[in-house]
């Protein structure tokens, strides 16, 4: 008896959140970055990835379902908020933090030296055959060569060495592999995607595939694309990254949730990612 009530006001209260909905295409627009570099232009839709066929035609970045005053902040390096991020991440780099007094610089030089492991990540090692997301890269480099103790999944300290390195593949092409010794843990994710929980029982493909491009209430739903994370979220006045963001969609269906890190989220990363294989990596974007 309680279980159908419950199901009753769940099905309620989404019936409340989905009743004022209206249809919203993304926005048709080119994003152009101005940089101390230069202007640099990023792809933002492309056609779908052969896995996607069936579901959708294009896919598109998260910068397209945001207001104007939002995209513009994402035009230039110095209006984009998320860049206080990368600069102390940079601080981080250079400094000798490690229990000899190592540094990251030490090993790897210039944070260049990480060009393209944005755009590839999550990947299985293989050496282990572990399914490695970038947290599990720089923390191996935290215990492993630095001996110090592992930094939180979602530690200030984390994101802001995730918004330093993922600079680095600005422009790159997503191309994260779904096959061979990936194949089972990309299988994973796809389930855990169309998995429902919670009392409103949706999964994330209830919001970013069936609805994506609604507006629920104030928020118009992306396809969950994770080409620009980590990103800023005007919201959350702060960084997220893409392990935060699964914790809190999965909270938002009332469900206990996996913990950031494990390897549930692990999976589900290396399948929503590539969801946006042909996307440009954006480094640190901006979202509502």
């Amino acid at each position: 008896m309680r279980n159908d009530i419950t199901r009753i006001l769940a099905a309620t209260a989404l019936g409340i959140a989905l009743s004022g909905t209206a249809f919203a295409d993304p926005v048709e627009d080119s994003l152009v970055v101005e940089t101390d570099d230069g202007a640099i232009e990023l792809v933002t839709s492309a056609p779908a990835p052969d896995h996607l066929k069936d579901a959708v035609d294009t896919i598109w970045s998260g910068w397209h379902y945001r207001e104007a005053e939002t995209r513009d902040l994402q035009r230039d390096d110095f209006d984009n908020p998320g860049m206080v991020f990368v600069d102390r991440g940079l601080d981080a780099w250079n400094k000798e933090m490690g229990a000899k007094g190592e540094s990251c610089a030490g090993c790897h030089e210039g944070p260049d030296s990480m060009k393209g492991l944005r755009a590839v990540t999550p990947r299985v090692d293989a050496a282990t055959g572990e399914l490695m997301i970038m947290e599990d890269y720089i923390n191996e480099c935290v215990t492993e060569r630095m001996g110090l103790e592992a930094w939180g999944t979602t530690s200030d300290k984390m994101k802001d060495m995730l918004a330093l390195i993922s600079m680095q593949s600005r422009g790159e092409i997503v191309n994260v592999a779904i096959d061979g010794p990936a194949a089972s843990f990309w299988e994973k994710g796809k389930e855990i995607y169309h998995t429902r929980f919670g009392q409103l029982e949706m999964g994330c493909v209830n919001c970013h595939q069936d609805q994506a491009g609604q507006m629920i209430r104030a928020d118009h739903l992306s396809q969950g694309q994770l080409s620009g994370f980590p990103v800023y979220r005007l919201k959350d006045a702060g960084l997220v990254s893409a392990q935060q963001r699964f914790v809190g969609c999965v909270r938002d269906t009332r469900a206990e949730t996996f913990k950031a890190g494990s390897p549930e989220f692990k999976a589900l990363e290396l399948y929503v990612a590539s969801r946006g294989n042909g996307l440009a990596i954006e480094g640190v974007g901006v979202r509502h």
